[in-house]
């Protein structure tokens, strides 16, 4: 069963198609970073406009990849939410509208559901059950992973999301949009030991995160920086600031991580979102999988930002599963801009 994925639940549109046999068959993407950078963060409006220009034309140069046409095409997934509303409009109408002339069952997809199960696209695969670490711009969860849409949460932030920690952070010391991978990049420059922030919620007894307190310790600490320089800020101050900002959100990370992994007894932990682009992350985590007698999965870096490959992943591993009602869809549809991840667990 060949599916046809749509992603437009942001500033990326994804389009991708994925065989229940035979896996990835194609897929491609547009970002839309270059014309979001001039306002320094996304303008709902303008995605919206940017998806419906990308979404046709991508969706010719994937079938394109994969030798394949809409009439070889069995089912049509795409984003329902969460996400921006007048994004996800495009990608479900588009996706509807497709299903429709064609006579083919739509499949709406939850955008978290997606980025769970991506790791599922790389060899090795994780098996079955394992904890997920989902870290991204707007969600920080751990949840635990019984079978295709079977999750259990554990813990979340109950504030800024990892990502968006990273970006603010970047955002005050200047560093542009997006700020999460500049502010890695300049990590690397820099000594984390020479600024102490804090950890929020390292030592709680729960697994939820916290990271608004962190961003405000930047701030306080550039502030000093700029009044002990007089205003002029050293590259090697906004160096070493940037890798303990970056030190902090990995210690909490991996701890809650780790914690999450002995409170379940389980030994497999995937990671999946942006954020699980990040170096230090990885390497973290894989060193303490290790020392668990455990191991740590990751979905390609490719696949770590928002792409149409997980849409249509999940989709497949759902049908798979025997969870949609294929002969019983209908293209009447709507998109949730909010919506929780455990409302597609099924209990079994």
């Amino acid at each position: 069963m060949k599916i046809l994925g749509f992603e437009s639940s942001c500033d990326e549109t994804g389009v991708a198609v994925v065989c229940t046999e035979q896996g990835l068959l194609a897929h491609a993407l547009h970002s839309q970073i270059a014309m979001h950078e001039a306002y320094g963060g996304v303008v709902p409006e303008l995605a919206s406009r940017d998806h419906i220009q990308r979404v046709l034309p991508l969706t010719r140069e994937v079938l394109g990849k994969a030798g394949l046409t809409l009439n070889d095409i069995d089912a049509i997934a795409y984003t329902a939410g969460p996400g921006l509303a007048g994004a996800l409009l495009v990608g479900a109408s588009v996706a509807q509208s497709v299903a429709w002339a064609l006579q083919l069952p739509a499949i709406p997809v939850h955008h978290l559901e997606g980025h769970l199960l991506s790791p599922l696209l790389a060899e090795p695969r994780p098996p079955f059950p394992f904890v997920a670490l989902l870290v991204s711009g707007g969600h920080t969860q751990l949840m635990k992973v019984e079978r295709v849409g079977s999750y259990e949460l554990l813990g979340e932030t109950l504030d800024d999301a990892a990502g968006e920690a990273f970006d603010k952070s970047a955002k005050l010391m200047g560093l542009g949009y997006p700020g999460g991978p500049a502010l890695s990049r300049l990590a690397e420059e820099g000594d984390a030991s020479r600024f102490d922030l804090p950890r929020p919620m390292l030592h709680s007894r729960d697994l939820d995160f916290s990271f608004s307190g962190l961003k405000t310790a930047v701030l306080t600490r550039l502030n000093q920086l700029r009044k002990d320089s007089a205003g002029a800020l050293e590259a090697q101050d906004r160096a070493d600031l940037a890798a303990a900002t970056e030190a902090a959100i990995v210690d909490v990370l991996a701890a809650k991580s780790i914690k999450a992994m002995q409170q379940t007894s389980l030994k497999h932990l995937v990671v999946a979102g942006g954020v699980g682009a990040n170096r230090h992350l990885r390497e973290r985590l894989q060193a303490a999988m290790q020392g668990l007698g455990g191991k740590v999965y990751f979905p390609p870096l490719q696949l770590c930002t928002d792409n149409g490959a997980m849409i249509a992943f999940a989709a497949a591993q759902r049908v798979l599963a025997g969870l949609e009602d294929l002969k019983g869809s209908h293209h009447a549809f709507t998109v949730k801009p909010r919506w929780d991840l455990q409302e597609v667990s099924v209990a079994r």
